[in-house]
């Protein structure tokens, strides 16, 4: 037998084999249940509104302008969909809108600057950016130290919340008498006054809306608008928070310290509470001590009581009806 003859015979012997293994499989799979793919299911992602107009400190703010409507659509969805931060922002609100709306409102500064701090810090009083701009309203050191706020290794008051308030209050104002708006006050919290009233004048024009800016910069003025929309009706926008899930103003009273501290963690012992108990309340301490040479009277925070800082002991005050749900 040659070898042509061998590989036909192999051949076909092959070709025989796949034939009944196709049979086999045919045979069997048709005995087998029919499989059903079920679709995926998936949450609905719908688009957040945006308003015809709104109303920010007191103005209207027409949003039937393309670029202003699209403008604020970005930053509307960007929050929405960012869950955990806008989440974060309405629970700290609760804890420190009551501090902050009394002293923007001794200083004749518009409510809705709240929402300033909220895109600044997200209302963290220890927030920190990587220019070192620093606390609730994030001041640079030069820029505090010039309205009034004392900043160096012992004390930051920066991180203090109601001192850094009524610094930014002094800010705001300043800017305010030189551009009549709140929306350019704004740009220029963001870009400066000089670098703002520069580009009002090459570009001709006197709000900030109108101008044509770093992207940064263009896109604060509408974020603001955007955390106002949400932070007013976070129902409207799918957040769903209770009151026990809000966070709490801090019950506390104040000591006055005129003198030096020559160890914070035992002052802090005396009083009942933990070094890291008195940090939290007092963030503008910078160190373990306070050499406190010129004398200069402080006023420390510590818990009003034994259970100040205890959740079973809270009330769960809400300070806007419009942050909780009736159905929680």
């Amino acid at each position: 037998m040659n070898h042509f003859l061998i590989s036909i015979i192999f051949a076909g012997v092959a070709a025989g084999s796949a034939l009944q293994a196709c049979a086999l499989v045919s045979s069997s799979s048709s005995d087998a249940p029919e499989v059903v793919i079920e679709p995926i299911q998936v949450a609905k992602v719908e688009s957040p509104r945006v308003p015809s107009s709104m109303e920010f400190a007191g103005q209207k703010v027409d949003l039937d302008r393309i670029d202003m409507y699209e403008r604020l659509d970005r930053e509307l969805t960007a929050m929405t969909y960012t869950h955990g931060n806008t989440l974060l922002q309405i629970k700290r609100a609760n804890r420190w809108f009551p501090v902050l709306e009394p002293i923007l409102r001794k200083n004749g500064v518009p409510s809705d600057i709240l929402y300033l701090a909220c895109i600044e810090s997200m209302l963290n009083p220890l927030a920190v950016s990587p220019a070192k701009a620093a606390g609730m309203w994030q001041f640079m050191p030069e820029t505090a130290r010039q309205y009034g706020l004392q900043v160096d290794s012992d004390v930051d008051e920066r991180y203090n919340v109601e001192k850094a308030t009524a610094a930014a209050c002094r800010y705001l104002l300043n800017a305010y008498k030189r551009y009549g708006n709140w929306e350019t006050v704004a740009a220029s919290y963001n870009g400066g006054m000089a670098g703002i009233s520069r580009k009002l004048e090459a570009q001709m024009v006197n709000s900030a809306y109108d101008l044509h800016l770093v992207d940064e910069t263009s896109r604060y003025m509408f974020r603001l608008l955007a955390a106002k929309l949400i932070m007013e009706n976070p129902s409207d926008f799918g957040f769903s928070l209770s009151p026990d899930q809000l966070y709490q103003p801090y019950d506390c009273k104040e000591v006055e310290v005129s003198g030096s501290v020559d160890d914070w963690a035992v002052w802090a012992s005396r009083r009942g509470i933990t070094y890291a108990q008195l940090r939290m309340l007092n963030p503008w301490i910078r160190s373990a001590s306070l050499p406190n040479k010129a004398g200069k009277t402080y006023k420390v925070k510590i818990p009003a009581s034994p259970e100040a800082l205890s959740r079973s002991h809270s009330t769960h005050s809400v300070y806007n009806k419009n942050w909780v749900n009736d159905e929680n």
